[in-house]
């Protein structure tokens, strides 16, 4: 007895276990998140300290050494790098790929804790830490920009109620503003009168620090009633933080106004971002791992309307760049090619075949298997990408063949006189070793991909264990529904007429047939040449080996161009604004550049102040004629025309 005989003998049973596996597949393929490659969250996690006014080399001693001390002796820590700006210093943290996150979180804000002691009392805010995917890129870019709003008030629009409502919708990850400047009251010191009244700057930090802190008042309590005491000390506006008592000269106040200046200005001004040349706030969407990227971005184009509606009349909110675009055409080639791949093989198939029978059992048997794929596919955590969709489109070929050996064996029986349900039981239990030694010899090929380790092992996993499973789950349908479908649709053919298949596909298939016998007798009559032309093909197939380019993967043409470039060390941030909107100009003089994002000064994007980031947004593909590639190369071009800036 066979495994495939209780299918056999339950054509009912095994029918609708068939529909169960297309239903739960077709689920699968709904639930199945949608990204242009594997998602690999690599284990990284950044800490920011900020320090205002201190330079890079006071950040480093009193800020960033620290911390790197305490955050080195984290375990499965692989990479650590930090960088020192004016008045921030940030540290990178890389930990091993099997590294858990959640756990390294906790060790890092172990180290921070540790570190508190040696850290300046002075700081502002504590260091604080994120965990963050480099390879996360933003899904998409807004820019929030008005001709008569102030950017404080655009900004405070950004963090309050963009951010707020893009941040409630699910899908989305994290949303992380640029340019965007907080509100803060600057104090300008004019030593020449601080020198005259006998005073230091740490008076003047002191006596600031003194009447700005808000704490308990206590509470008056009386026979009936009692009242607790709200006032509150918190200092907001420049015009009360003017009346500040420093010290008393002769009897009289010295006040924070007589010398000093006192503005409503930002927290940071050497920070800002642009777009399209105007000052602008810009937003990044980023997804959660995991969420299906193209309906988070759909429900973010729904929700951008109601945004609009809730800002001023003279704000606007545009969209730079939406990453979805790229990838939806790219699935949607992919899913083509493999619909097409899917088509091709069932033509040749009937071609070889030469059975509207036979076709129709390896056509239900090559789809069924790539649909009940996406259901252990939907299981696994895996998502509809490039990778996945490409394993399946190559698979296309490996599935269908264990479907093909059974109904040859079967069609064999037939042929020789046996009944429909004898020929089927009696050919599954002939082939139904062969087709597991199949999938197991399939399998033993993607071994080496599943054991990868690394960056590389990581991004291929996916795309193995997919073809795996594609090939496993063809086997399951070859050994249950294939005999069951041959038991009841194979015809016997006649047995006095062995050419009873006449017709164009009777006679394509003869024709096929005899050229092959033709072309193998030739081969077989020039052994000699035969063998010099196969070691000319080994040669010429190794040299191609070594000399073709090699890379991670192929350059794709998104659409989205990312340039950095910079100025000197000492540039102020005033000239280095100058030098990014010389820099926005040249690009926008590209007839393919759509719409151009830039960013200048220390923050989250640039680690130093003389560096300034370009998000670059080309035209649709069908709109130029060159690649992202050419253009890129013509941008490069047009920077280092530019005097004081360095792309790189």
């Amino acid at each position: 007895m066979s495994v495939s005989a209780p299918f056999i003998a339950r054509p009912v049973a095994t029918s609708l276990l068939a529909v169960a596996v297309l239903i739960v597949g077709v689920l699968g393929y709904r639930g199945l998140p949608v990204s242009s490659l594997p998602q690999v969250d690599f284990p990284t996690i950044t800490v920011s300290t900020s320090l205002p006014g201190a330079n890079p080399e006071t950040m480093a001693a009193l800020v960033t050494g620290p911390l790197e001390r305490q955050l080195g002796q984290i375990p499965a820590l692989s990479v650590m790098t930090s960088t020192s700006s004016f008045g921030l210093s940030q540290v990178t943290l890389q930990f091993d790929l099997a590294r858990d996150i959640d756990g390294a979180a906790q060790d890092v804000q172990a180290a921070i804790n540790a570190a508190a002691s040696s850290l300046p009392r002075t700081l502002p805010y504590p260091p604080t830490y994120a965990k963050i995917n480099p390879a996360d890129t933003p899904i998409m870019t807004l820019a929030l920009t008005s001709p008569t709003l102030p950017l404080r008030d655009l900004s405070d629009f950004a963090d309050t109620l963009v951010a707020q409502r893009l941040s409630e919708l699910p899908g989305v990850g994290s949303v992380s503003i640029q340019g965007g400047l907080k509100p803060a009251v600057r104090v300008q010191v004019n030593l020449g009168a601080l020198a005259a009244t006998g005073l230091g700057l740490e008076d003047v930090r002191s006596a600031v620090a003194a009447a700005n802190v808000s704490s308990p008042k206590g509470s008056l309590d009386g026979n009936m009633q009692s009242h607790t005491i709200s006032a509150n000390d918190q200092i907001t506006s420049a015009k009360d933080y003017a009346l500040i008592t420093i010290a008393y000269r002769n009897g009289a106040p010295v006040l924070l106004r007589d010398v000093a200046r006192i503005t409503d200005g930002f927290e940071n001004e050497r920070i800002g971002a642009w777009h399209q040349g105007r000052p602008a706030v810009v937003v990044d969407v980023r997804r959660q791992p995991g969420a299906n990227l193209v309906e988070t971005v759909r429900r973010i184009n729904a929700e951008l309307p109601r945004l609009v509606r809730a800002l001023p009349a003279d704000a606007q909110l545009v969209v730079v760049s939406d990453r979805t675009s790229t990838i939806r055409a790219s699935i949607a080639d992919v899913q083509f090619t493999l619909v097409l791949s899917v088509g091709l093989v069932i033509l040749v198939v009937f071609l070889f075949l030469r059975t509207w029978a036979a076709t129709i059992i390896a056509g239900v048997a090559l789809p069924l298997s790539l649909i009940g794929t996406f259901a252990v596919m939907w299981l696994a955590g895996f998502s509809l990408d490039n990778l996945s969709l490409m394993a399946l489109t190559i698979g296309t070929g490996f599935v269908v063949d264990d479907a093909i050996v059974m109904i040859e064996n079967i069609a064999r029986h037939r042929e020789l006189g046996e009944e429909p349900n004898t020929a089927a039981y009696q050919g599954a239990s002939e082939i139904g070793f062969t087709v597991i030694s199949l999938t197991a010899s399939l399998l033993a090929v993607f071994i080496p991909l599943l054991f990868m380790s690394g960056l590389v092992g990581r991004m291929f996993r996916e795309f193995a264990l997919t073809l795996s499973i594609a090939v496993v789950v063809s086997a399951v349908i070859s050994l249950t529904l294939t005999p069951m479908m041959c038991a009841k649709l194979l015809k016997k053919a006649p047995e006095h007429d062995p050419n009873a298949k006449v017709g164009f596909v009777g006679r394509l298939g003869d024709g096929l047939a005899e050229f092959y016998a033709r072309t193998l007798q030739i081969v077989l009559r020039h052994r000699a040449e035969t063998l010099l032309v196969t070691l000319a093909t080994l040669v010429a197939t190794l040299g191609l080996y070594v000399f073709m380019p090699k890379s991670f993967l192929p350059p794709q043409d998104t659409g989205l161009i990312s340039v950095v470039f910079k100025a000197d060390p000492d540039i102020s941030f005033a000239e280095m604004s100058r030098l990014q909107g010389e820099a926005v100009t040249a690009v926008r003089r590209i007839p393919e550049v759509a719409d151009v994002v830039s960013v200048a000064g220390t923050g989250a994007v640039n680690p130093t102040p003389n560096v300034a980031s370009l998000t670059v947004a080309l035209t649709a593909h069908e709109q130029r004629r060159r690649g992202a590639a050419e253009i890129a190369t013509e941008i490069e071009r047009a920077l280092f025309a530019l005097s004081g800036v360095t792309p790189f």
